[in-house]
Protein backbone atom coordinates (compact mmCIF):
# COMPACT_ATOMS: atom_id res chain seq x y z
CA UNK A 1 0.00 0.00 0.00
CA UNK A 2 1.25 3.09 -1.09
CA UNK A 3 2.69 5.38 2.48
CA UNK A 4 0.85 8.59 3.03
CA UNK A 5 2.58 11.91 3.46
CA UNK A 6 6.33 9.84 2.17
CA UNK A 7 8.86 8.22 3.93
CA UNK A 8 9.00 8.84 7.86
CA UNK A 9 11.74 11.87 8.87
CA UNK A 10 14.52 10.72 10.53
CA UNK A 11 14.76 12.71 13.84
CA UNK A 12 17.40 13.39 16.88
CA UNK A 13 17.35 11.01 20.08
CA UNK A 14 15.81 14.10 22.68
CA UNK A 15 18.87 15.37 24.68
CA UNK A 16 21.57 13.09 22.56
CA UNK A 17 24.19 15.16 20.68
CA UNK A 18 25.48 11.82 19.10
CA UNK A 19 24.27 8.65 18.17
CA UNK A 20 27.17 5.27 17.67
CA UNK A 21 25.47 2.28 17.04
CA UNK A 22 27.53 -1.50 17.36
CA UNK A 23 26.23 -3.96 15.81
CA UNK A 24 27.24 -7.71 14.38
CA UNK A 25 26.08 -9.62 11.28
CA UNK A 26 25.81 -12.94 13.54
CA UNK A 27 25.23 -13.38 17.03
CA UNK A 28 27.89 -14.46 19.63
CA UNK A 29 30.65 -12.56 18.61
CA UNK A 30 31.14 -10.54 21.83
CA UNK A 31 29.22 -7.49 20.01
CA UNK A 32 27.32 -6.47 23.83
CA UNK A 33 30.24 -6.96 25.56
CA UNK A 34 32.68 -4.62 23.09
CA UNK A 35 29.39 -2.27 22.85
CA UNK A 36 29.37 -1.78 26.88
CA UNK A 37 33.62 -1.84 27.08
CA UNK A 38 33.37 1.00 24.63
CA UNK A 39 30.77 2.88 26.30
CA UNK A 40 32.73 3.28 29.38
CA UNK A 41 35.96 4.03 27.09
CA UNK A 42 34.16 6.25 25.65
CA UNK A 43 33.25 8.36 28.82
CA UNK A 44 37.03 7.53 30.15
CA UNK A 45 38.76 9.46 26.95
CA UNK A 46 39.76 12.91 27.59
CA UNK A 47 39.45 15.18 24.31
CA UNK A 48 42.44 17.29 24.22
CA UNK A 49 40.18 20.34 22.63
CA UNK A 50 37.96 20.00 26.16
CA UNK A 51 40.93 18.32 28.83
CA UNK A 52 38.77 19.50 31.78
CA UNK A 53 35.95 17.77 30.64
CA UNK A 54 35.20 14.03 29.78
CA UNK A 55 32.31 12.82 27.32
CA UNK A 56 28.99 12.35 28.92
CA UNK A 57 28.00 8.46 27.68
CA UNK A 58 25.30 6.09 28.19
CA UNK A 59 24.37 2.64 26.35
CA UNK A 60 20.71 1.61 24.83
CA UNK A 61 20.42 -2.16 24.80
CA UNK A 62 17.90 -2.54 21.49
CA UNK A 63 18.20 -6.10 21.07
CA UNK A 64 14.82 -6.50 22.31
CA UNK A 65 14.85 -10.40 22.72
CA UNK A 66 17.91 -11.65 24.09
CA UNK A 67 19.15 -8.29 25.99
CA UNK A 68 22.46 -8.20 27.70
CA UNK A 69 22.96 -4.60 28.94
CA UNK A 70 21.52 -5.79 32.65
CA UNK A 71 23.65 -8.51 32.79
CA UNK A 72 26.71 -6.35 31.59
CA UNK A 73 25.74 -3.23 33.71
CA UNK A 74 25.66 -5.68 36.85
CA UNK A 75 21.60 -4.09 36.72
CA UNK A 76 19.70 -7.18 36.00
CA UNK A 77 18.53 -7.62 39.81
CA UNK A 78 17.55 -3.78 39.14
CA UNK A 79 13.99 -2.37 40.04
CA UNK A 80 11.77 -0.98 36.86
CA UNK A 81 12.49 1.85 35.71
CA UNK A 82 11.03 5.49 36.97
CA UNK A 83 9.09 7.69 35.21
CA UNK A 84 9.43 11.33 34.82
CA UNK A 85 6.51 13.48 35.44
CA UNK A 86 6.12 13.77 32.03
CA UNK A 87 6.86 9.96 31.45
CA UNK A 88 9.69 9.22 30.03
CA UNK A 89 11.61 6.73 31.59
CA UNK A 90 14.60 8.16 33.83
CA UNK A 91 17.87 5.28 32.76
CA UNK A 92 19.49 3.43 35.60
CA UNK A 93 23.05 3.87 36.70
CA UNK A 94 26.07 1.61 37.71
CA UNK A 95 29.59 2.46 37.32
CA UNK A 96 29.04 6.34 36.94
CA UNK A 97 26.76 5.17 33.55
CA UNK A 98 23.67 5.85 32.62
CA UNK A 99 21.94 2.93 30.50
CA UNK A 100 18.03 1.32 29.29
CA UNK A 101 17.40 -2.11 28.02
CA UNK A 102 13.77 -3.92 27.51
CA UNK A 103 15.34 -6.30 30.05
CA UNK A 104 14.64 -3.87 32.78
CA UNK A 105 10.83 -3.77 31.59
CA UNK A 106 10.08 -7.20 31.39
CA UNK A 107 8.35 -9.15 34.40
CA UNK A 108 10.96 -10.76 37.32
CA UNK A 109 11.00 -14.42 37.47
CA UNK A 110 10.21 -15.06 40.92
CA UNK A 111 12.82 -17.45 41.97
CA UNK A 112 16.04 -15.35 40.49
CA UNK A 113 14.33 -12.10 40.45
CA UNK A 114 15.84 -11.25 37.20
CA UNK A 115 14.26 -11.14 33.77
CA UNK A 116 17.05 -12.62 32.21
CA UNK A 117 14.64 -16.03 31.67
CA UNK A 118 11.73 -14.24 30.72
CA UNK A 119 11.52 -14.43 26.62
CA UNK A 120 9.95 -12.01 24.59
CA UNK A 121 7.67 -13.31 21.80
CA UNK A 122 6.32 -10.50 19.59
CA UNK A 123 5.24 -10.04 16.16
CA UNK A 124 7.03 -6.92 14.18
CA UNK A 125 5.14 -4.71 14.43
CA UNK A 126 4.89 -4.93 18.63
CA UNK A 127 9.08 -4.95 18.15
CA UNK A 128 8.98 -1.76 16.25
CA UNK A 129 6.71 0.12 18.46
CA UNK A 130 9.07 -1.12 21.74
CA UNK A 131 12.20 0.30 19.75
CA UNK A 132 10.64 3.77 18.97
CA UNK A 133 9.79 3.84 22.73
CA UNK A 134 13.66 3.23 24.42
CA UNK A 135 14.65 5.53 21.31
CA UNK A 136 12.55 8.60 22.02
CA UNK A 137 11.00 8.28 25.70
CA UNK A 138 13.78 7.47 27.64
CA UNK A 139 14.87 11.04 29.14
CA UNK A 140 19.00 10.81 28.89
CA UNK A 141 18.68 14.52 31.31
CA UNK A 142 18.70 11.75 34.48
CA UNK A 143 20.96 9.43 34.05
CA UNK A 144 23.08 11.73 35.79
CA UNK A 145 21.45 11.45 39.76
CA UNK A 146 20.52 14.95 39.63
CA UNK A 147 16.78 14.05 39.62
CA UNK A 148 14.56 13.51 36.76
CA UNK A 149 15.14 15.65 33.92
CA UNK A 150 17.71 18.22 35.69
CA UNK A 151 21.14 17.17 33.92
CA UNK A 152 22.53 18.04 30.56
CA UNK A 153 22.30 15.21 28.39
CA UNK A 154 24.61 12.79 26.63
CA UNK A 155 27.30 13.44 24.00
CA UNK A 156 27.09 10.05 22.95
CA UNK A 157 24.70 7.51 23.26
CA UNK A 158 26.17 3.94 22.58
CA UNK A 159 23.44 1.31 21.16
CA UNK A 160 23.87 -2.12 20.99
CA UNK A 161 22.18 -3.46 18.12
CA UNK A 162 20.35 -7.01 17.62
CA UNK A 163 22.58 -9.60 15.61
CA UNK A 164 21.44 -9.52 11.62
CA UNK A 165 19.29 -6.82 9.32
CA UNK A 166 15.73 -6.84 10.84
CA UNK A 167 13.28 -5.12 11.92
CA UNK A 168 15.30 -3.38 14.77
CA UNK A 169 18.31 -2.03 12.44
CA UNK A 170 15.46 -1.09 9.65
CA UNK A 171 13.45 0.95 12.48
CA UNK A 172 16.53 2.81 13.71
CA UNK A 173 17.36 3.49 10.43
CA UNK A 174 14.47 4.96 9.09
CA UNK A 175 13.97 7.46 12.03
CA UNK A 176 16.98 8.38 13.85
CA UNK A 177 20.12 10.28 12.81
CA UNK A 178 22.76 7.95 13.20
CA UNK A 179 25.99 9.60 13.56
CA UNK A 180 28.31 6.18 13.04
CA UNK A 181 28.12 2.46 13.16
CA UNK A 182 30.76 0.33 14.50
CA UNK A 183 30.74 -3.28 13.15
CA UNK A 184 32.13 -6.54 15.55
CA UNK A 185 33.03 -9.55 14.11
CA UNK A 186 35.35 -12.63 15.08
CA UNK A 187 37.75 -13.95 12.46
CA UNK A 188 35.81 -17.18 11.16
CA UNK A 189 34.55 -17.19 7.35
CA UNK A 190 31.46 -17.90 8.67
CA UNK A 191 31.19 -14.30 10.72
CA UNK A 192 32.61 -12.74 7.78
CA UNK A 193 30.16 -13.23 4.99
CA UNK A 194 27.70 -11.64 7.91
CA UNK A 195 29.66 -8.42 8.31
CA UNK A 196 29.96 -7.73 4.85
CA UNK A 197 25.76 -7.93 4.86
CA UNK A 198 26.02 -5.58 7.88
CA UNK A 199 28.04 -3.15 5.53
CA UNK A 200 25.68 -3.42 2.99
CA UNK A 201 22.26 -2.35 5.20
CA UNK A 202 24.20 0.36 6.88
CA UNK A 203 24.81 1.96 3.34
CA UNK A 204 21.62 1.17 1.96
CA UNK A 205 20.22 3.46 5.25
CA UNK A 206 22.57 5.92 4.35
CA UNK A 207 24.25 5.28 8.50
CA UNK A 208 28.32 6.30 8.14
CA UNK A 209 30.19 3.37 9.01
CA UNK A 210 32.57 4.48 11.27
CA UNK A 211 35.10 1.08 11.29
CA UNK A 212 35.27 -2.71 11.62
CA UNK A 213 36.75 -4.35 15.07
CA UNK A 214 37.87 -7.94 14.88
CA UNK A 215 37.07 -9.60 18.27
CA UNK A 216 38.53 -12.43 19.77
CA UNK A 217 41.69 -12.08 16.82
CA UNK A 218 43.98 -13.87 18.88
CA UNK A 219 45.04 -15.49 22.38
CA UNK A 220 48.04 -14.50 23.61
CA UNK A 221 49.68 -18.19 26.04
CA UNK A 222 51.05 -16.42 29.43
CA UNK A 223 53.48 -19.34 29.26
CA UNK A 224 54.72 -18.58 26.36
CA UNK A 225 53.66 -15.38 25.40
CA UNK A 226 52.85 -16.16 21.63
CA UNK A 227 50.18 -15.17 19.75
CA UNK A 228 47.94 -17.84 18.41
CA UNK A 229 45.20 -17.69 16.26
CA UNK A 230 42.46 -19.77 17.84
CA UNK A 231 39.37 -19.02 15.01
CA UNK A 232 41.80 -18.31 12.03
CA UNK A 233 43.94 -15.32 10.90
CA UNK A 234 43.23 -11.94 10.97
CA UNK A 235 43.89 -11.43 6.86
CA UNK A 236 40.02 -12.31 5.18
CA UNK A 237 39.09 -9.74 7.93
CA UNK A 238 41.38 -7.55 6.88
CA UNK A 239 40.75 -8.39 3.10
CA UNK A 240 37.07 -8.06 3.67
CA UNK A 241 37.09 -4.11 5.19
CA UNK A 242 39.43 -3.05 2.60
CA UNK A 243 37.38 -4.02 0.17
CA UNK A 244 34.70 -2.25 1.50
CA UNK A 245 36.51 0.82 2.02
CA UNK A 246 36.28 0.92 5.55
CA UNK A 247 38.69 1.25 8.17
CA UNK A 248 40.17 -1.15 10.79
CA UNK A 249 39.70 0.38 14.14
CA UNK A 250 41.43 -2.44 16.10
CA UNK A 251 42.30 -6.55 16.80
CA UNK A 252 41.10 -7.29 20.46
CA UNK A 253 43.19 -10.62 21.92
CA UNK A 254 41.14 -12.88 23.88
CA UNK A 255 41.30 -12.52 26.94
CA UNK A 256 39.22 -14.90 29.88
CA UNK A 257 39.17 -11.77 32.64
CA UNK A 258 36.96 -9.86 29.54
CA UNK A 259 34.23 -12.85 30.15
CA UNK A 260 34.40 -13.00 33.89
CA UNK A 261 34.35 -9.69 34.25
CA UNK A 262 31.23 -9.54 31.95
CA UNK A 263 29.43 -12.14 33.99
CA UNK A 264 30.35 -10.19 37.03
CA UNK A 265 28.84 -7.37 35.66
CA UNK A 266 31.90 -4.97 35.98
CA UNK A 267 33.45 -3.95 32.68
CA UNK A 268 36.76 -5.37 31.75
CA UNK A 269 37.73 -1.62 30.55
CA UNK A 270 36.95 -0.49 34.30
CA UNK A 271 39.39 -2.85 36.07
CA UNK A 272 42.43 -0.35 35.49
CA UNK A 273 46.14 -2.33 35.70
CA UNK A 274 45.14 -5.41 37.83
CA UNK A 275 46.85 -8.57 36.24
CA UNK A 276 47.66 -5.63 33.34
CA UNK A 277 49.79 -8.27 31.69
CA UNK A 278 48.21 -11.68 32.07
CA UNK A 279 47.05 -13.02 28.77
CA UNK A 280 46.80 -9.92 26.75
CA UNK A 281 45.23 -7.98 29.09
CA UNK A 282 46.98 -5.05 28.35
CA UNK A 283 47.23 -5.42 24.54
CA UNK A 284 43.29 -5.78 25.47
CA UNK A 285 42.49 -2.38 27.21
CA UNK A 286 45.34 -0.51 24.91
CA UNK A 287 43.14 -1.38 21.94
CA UNK A 288 39.97 -0.57 23.40
CA UNK A 289 41.89 2.97 24.19
CA UNK A 290 42.45 3.46 20.74
CA UNK A 291 39.30 2.26 19.30
CA UNK A 292 37.58 4.66 22.05
CA UNK A 293 39.66 7.94 20.89
CA UNK A 294 39.23 6.98 16.87
CA UNK A 295 35.46 7.00 17.35
CA UNK A 296 35.40 10.17 19.50
CA UNK A 297 37.28 11.71 16.72
CA UNK A 298 35.36 10.79 13.94
CA UNK A 299 32.08 11.43 15.93
CA UNK A 300 33.91 15.16 16.95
Amino acid sequence: MPRRGGPPQKRAIPHVARVLAVASGKGGVGKSTVAVNLAFALAMHRDPARPDARPRVGILDLDVFGPSVPTLMGLAAADEPRLTPAGALVPLVNHGLPCMSMGFLLPRAPASGSSADTPVVWRGLMVQKAVQQLLFDVDWRSGSGDGAGSGPGLDVLVLDMPPGTGDVPLTLGQLVNVDGAVIVSTPQDVALADVRKGVAMFQKLSVPITGLLLNQAHFICPTCTTPHALFGPPEAFRAVAARAGVPVLGELPLVPGVSAGSDRGVPFALLGDVNADAGGAREWRDTMRAVAAQVWRTLA
